[in-house]
């Protein structure tokens, strides 16, 4: 992998792209092999009442005919044995944390994608053999210590070890050069080319631009005067350039979280539930500015004595949702308080964070089709409070004279509000 291959990047780049094989379900059967090895399953959400769609299936029922994305119907009629599995996303995170520390061990250069795949930059990590020994010697600490199968991409960039690692699954292992791309890519169709996708290879076609091979010989200026830079940029990548560095990923924000503290004991359910609405509203808010999705809720209750108790629950999929959070939050307290005692302080702080571009979001059937138009008009509604001010666009059940309606107000809200990253209790 010469200077030439890297299409202009930093000299002799190498880079590997690992990618943990139908994740979720392997890793249930990591953890029960006598129940789920070799057998077709699939990770959906409500299994119990058969709807919704498939996370994530194996790849015994990839065999059958089973899809991600497919509703649990549809795959149970392909493969009536198919073994449906709630999804567990603390079990998910800690055998992502597992192998992500053996890959982080042989370079500091890694660059996390989702839960289940990562880039690593191995240009300076001769010690550790040649390229194709760093990646066996990984995907064997994988499957040894974690008991999970890895894909790995061997490239002069991240492109190509995308696109390497995606070509043998499941536990293979690829090089693909920059000089292969012709042999290997070109006669597959656009929409193969990582990053384009159907609508765009769809307007591609409308060009007579069928193929990769196609798309790396069109002319340039017709693809930016249809795409933008945009278009430049899928030429560069039809012809294997690709020169985006990897980046060494911050670690994100554990927990997004707000409190108030109350001028008068509160002891009223219902003046309970209309602060947990105006602490739902920013702490979402919040959390969606950071381009997160939340796993799970917690709140906050301080008495009169300065005792202080926290509640919390793991949801079935991640949300963004203010009005899903209040009523998660709501739910926590009547189930924990049935009578309502003198309250102090309350909080709510959003857990188990989730980048919203990597999140597997399990939708239900029935939410299926209002789900974009709800994010549609969240996002309406955000860009109206960014533009105007956090007052522009409230519910009756917002207004109030506590100070958790402050919290919309950064110019004279308290320090009772917790603002920092990682949630503490004053």
């Amino acid at each position: 992998m010469g200077e030439k291959e890297t299409g202009g990047a930093r000299k002799g780049r190498i880079i590997l792209h690992l990618d943990m094989n139908a994740f979720y379900c392997s890793v249930h059967e990591a953890e029960e092999p006598e129940r789920y090895a070799g057998k077709p399953t699939a990770v959906a959400g409500s299994v119990e009442l058969r709807k919704g769609v498939i996370v994530t299936c194996s790849y015994p029922a990839r065999a059958k005919g089973v899809r991600t994305g497919m509703t649990v119907r549809e795959g149970l009629k392909r493969c009536p044995e198919l073994v449906l599995i709630q999804p567990n996303f603390n079990l998910y995170r800690r055998y992502s944390r597992g192998f992500m520390e053996i890959a982080s061990a042989y370079t500091p250069l890694m660059e996390t994608v989702s839960i289940d795949e990562c880039y690593l930059d191995i240009t300076g990590s001769g010690m550790f053999g040649s390229p194709v020994e760093i990646a066996q010697s990984i995907q064997e600490r994988i499957r040894m210590d974690w008991a999970i199968p890895c894909s790995v991409g061997i490239g002069p960039n991240k492109l190509l070890a995308k696109m390497a690692s995606d070509m043998k699954k499941p536990s293979g292992l690829t090089i693909l050069r920059i000089r292969d791309v012709p042999r290997l890519l070109w006669h597959k169709p656009c929409d193969a080319l990582f990053g384009v996708g159907r609508k765009t290879a769809d307007k591609l076609r409308k060009l007579n631009i069928a193929t990769i091979g196609d798309l790396a010989a069109a002319d340039e200026s017709l693809l930016t005067s249809q795409f933008g830079v945009y278009g430049a940029h899928m030429k560069e990548a039809a012809n294997g350039i690709d020169r985006s560095p990897v980046r060494e990923t911050r670690e994100a924000s554990k927990s997004v979280g707000h409190t108030t503290t109350l001028p008068e004991n509160v002891t009223r359910r219902e003046d309970v539930h209309r602060v947990l609405l105006n602490l739902a509203d920013q702490t979402a808010r919040r959390m969606r500015r950071k381009g997160f999705l939340a796993g799970g809720v917690q709140i906050t209750v301080r008495f009169p004595d300065m005792t202080t108790l926290t509640r919390s629950r793991a949801l079935d999929k991640p949300i963004e949702d203010a009005g899903v959070i209040h009523r998660e939050a709501c739910k926590l307290f009547d189930e924990h308080w049935k009578e309502v005692v003198p309250i102090r302080l309350l909080g709510i702080t959003l857990h188990s964070l989730h980048p919203k571009e990597t999140a597997a979001v399990q939708l239900d059937l029935f939410d299926y089709e209002s789900e974009p138009r709800r994010e549609a008009l969240t996002k309406a509604m955000d860009a109206m409070r960014d533009k105007y001010g956090e007052g522009a666009v409230l519910t009756a059940g917002m207004l109030g004279d506590d100070p958790s309606t402050l919290i919309r107000n950064r110019r004279i809200r308290g320090t009772s509000l917790q603002i920092d990253d990682d949630f503490v209790i004053n």
